[in-house]
């Protein structure tokens, strides 16, 4: 299986402006650019898109591991914080904060940690970032 997205950016750094589109068609020519980036300007940014696909996919990948422990879910929420760091090399994503809160009815919580650890390893976008990952877990009643 594959997947792709598509960039096209004009102009420079700074006063340049980019799109992106996403083969589903989520995405087209969504608005991306310096200030959307290191600022608050309108559009999208590529750190808010791994966000969002770290997101994404720990929730599926946590749905399936509690699924396949017998508990039957009824919500998964996360959201994920990316951390962007200028270093000697240049910038740098860090780390990836995954904050969870999940209703999983019968679930005990040393239970739903231990599997929502296991997820947050198991996660293939997890694997593809070479950054330190933490998770704040919470089981709701």
């Amino acid at each position: 299986m594959q997947r792709s997205a598509n960039a096209v950016w004009t102009g420079n750094l700074k006063q340049g402006k980019g799109t992106i589109s996403t083969q589903s068609g989520a995405l087209t020519n969504a608005q991306y650019g310096f200030n959307t980036r290191f600022e608050d300007g309108a559009g999208t940014n590529p750190g808010e898109l791994i966000a969002a696909a770290h997101a994404g996919c720990f929730s599926m990948a946590l749905s399936l591991a509690l699924t396949e422990a017998g508990l039957t879910v009824d919500t998964i929420k996360t959201t994920a914080k990316i951390t962007l760091e200028k270093q000697e090399s240049g910038f740098t994503i860090t780390a990836s904060y995954l904050e969870l809160t999940a209703k999983v009815p019968g679930a005990q919580e040393s239970q739903f940690l231990e599997i929502a650890n296991k997820a947050k390893e198991g996660c293939p976008v997890s694997k593809l970032l070479k950054a330190e990952i933490s998770l704040d877990a919470k089981l709701e009643a």
